[in-house]
């Protein structure tokens, strides 16, 4: 790996009303080195990129490529100095096509118009340098897998002849296999002289690719280091800035089930969802947190649509409290004690252009009624509560919840349900996507609401969170339950074993 330093930054400070996002901060990058961006959300992290790619504009500090001083005003002087960005939700044109998207903004011309013949070859070329020679350049972008798209998004970074690649969050929608294939791509890159800041929560990933790493902690530079000279829990503790040994104590309370004096809560016999849920058994005691476990398109989001009324049974029972529950929409499922914060918090939860305090009101204004306009009094009231007890970090209630980090998104949508007084709540892959330490704070919220009394459904792809949370796992495949594992001293393996096909024994 060539030593030559490509991107220095230097003490880059930027400053939002209230808040110092960044602090003199430093980061440089050498040509052809994987570099990984760590930190919890609300670190700075997205800040800083938004400083080099010309979307903010510092306050203070310096930036030089290859030597020279740069000030990118916009992202598109930022792509013509030759920095570019692939996000996590690929922002490309899915309706044009995968050539079109590549050239988009330059497309070679012939006699004042599209030469499409050569902009076609041009494509496949610059598709063969990522490794995905084989795909029709003149499909829609949008017939594509989202893998495929950010592939191709790279590709357009690599026609557009970048030195510098960001990679925001770019493995959060991909399986193993398409991580593997990523993986092999920014390899190619950096064997070519390519720098790469790549902006990750998954540790493993960061081990696997990565030649060194820059942690933010507070707007702050924690420090930076080689991957070799950094173990695993030595980088949690950087992002964090505390002892994280309180994650290996977290353990859900599995004694609930065998107890008689527990009401039953919920009841599902034969639920059945046409193309997406088999015939399907479930009985939740008050208190208790079930996971649900499974691949990707094992059902799990379907059955928890299923039981909170967003989607409609073909087939079977479901009784809440005792009492049979035909949910026509979610609103009386609402009314009825239930919660459900969906997979997808961008498209499915947050509003984006409204405060904090609206966003956090919202359900419960529904379950009140559209008539009975909840004084404001009473929404401080309760938004200073959850914002309290839930540490969200902001400087008003009032803010835009887009302004937030990932993290603190969730929470407040969280503190949504948990100011509508629930029942039985449902999480659907609620630390997807959000830093270490928010993570934690989740894990400690489900166990100490369980042990108030809430009944929790909780879906995570993460196997170790789920073992620290839940009280038994629900094993689904192709839509069916196919075992229950009683959370008694699980491991990994045991799980994975039953998700695989395994005897999965209660």
């Amino acid at each position: 790996m060539a030593n030559d330093v490509l991107l220095q930054m230097k003490n880059i400070t930027m400053i939002f009303p209230g808040v110092k996002a960044l602090q003199n901060v430093d980061f440089t990058l050498c040509k052809g080195e994987i570099h990984a961006l760590m930190g919890e959300n609300g670190a700075g992290k997205s800040t800083l990129i938004k400083v080099l790619t010309g979307i903010y504009t510092r306050d203070a500090g310096e930036i030089f490529l290859e030597g020279k001083e740069i000030n990118n005003h916009s992202p598109e002087e930022s792509q013509l100095n030759g920095i570019s960005t692939v996000y996590q939700e690929v922002n490309l044109c899915p309706n044009i096509s995968v050539a079109e998207n590549i050239f988009a903004g330059h497309e070679p011309k012939r006699h004042f118009a599209i030469d499409w013949k050569l902009m076609n070859e041009e494509a496949r070329k610059v598709l063969e340098e990522v490794g995905l020679g084989d795909i029709d350049v003149t499909k829609s972008l949008g017939d594509y897998s989202v893998a495929i798209q950010q592939m191709v998004a790279i590709a357009r970074a690599v026609n557009f002849d970048c030195k510098v690649l960001i990679l925001d969050e770019p493995t959060s929608s991909l399986d193993d296999k398409e991580v593997e294939e990523l993986f092999k791509v920014m390899n190619r890159l950096k064997s070519r002289g390519v720098g790469i800041i790549f902006v990750t929560h998954f540790l493993e990933q960061v081990y696997a690719v990565c030649d060194k790493i820059t942690v933010l902690r507070n707007g702050e530079l924690e420090g930076q280091y080689t991957v070799k000279e950094l173990p695993r829990l030595e980088l949690v503790q950087a992002m964090l800035g505390h002892e994280v040994a309180e994650l290996d104590n977290l353990h859900a309370d599995n004694s609930i089930e065998e107890r008689d004096d527990v009401p039953v809560i919920l009841k599902a016999v034969g639920l059945t969802h046409k193309g997406t849920i088999k015939p399907f058994e479930l009985t939740i005691k008050k208190g208790e947190v079930i996971g649900l476990t499974g691949l990707l398109g094992s059902g799990r989001s379907e059955l928890v649509r299923t039981l909170y009324g967003a989607d409609h049974p073909d087939a079977g029972t479901l009784e809440f409290n005792g009492k049979p529950l035909n949910a026509l929409s979610p609103l009386d499922s609402i009314k009825r004690g239930m919660a459900y914060l969906p997979e997808d918090r961008k498209a499915e939860s947050i509003i984006a252009d409204l405060s904090i305090r609206d966003n956090m009101m919202i359900a419960l204004q529904a379950k009140t009624g559209v008539f009975k306009k909840l004084p404001m009094s009473k929404q401080i009231e309760l938004t200073e509560k959850y914002i309290k007890a839930l540490n969200v970090k902001t400087v008003s209630m009032e803010t835009p919840i887009k302004a937030l980090s990932g993290g603190n998104q969730q929470k407040v949508i969280i503190g949504r349900w948990l100011v509508t007084n629930p029942e039985f709540l449902i999480l659907d892959e609620p630390t997807r996507g959000i830093d270490v330490g928010t993570k934690t704070e989740i894990q400690k919220l489900v166990i100490q609401l369980a042990k108030e009394g809430l009944t929790v459904v909780f879906i995570s792809s993460e196997i170790d969170e789920m073992l620290r949370t839940v009280n038994r796992l629900c094993v689904m495949r192709d839509g069916e339950k196919v075992g229950e594992l009683k959370n008694d001293n699980l491991t990994q393996q045991d799980v994975m074993v039953a998700i695989a096909g395994g005897k999965a024994n209660g």
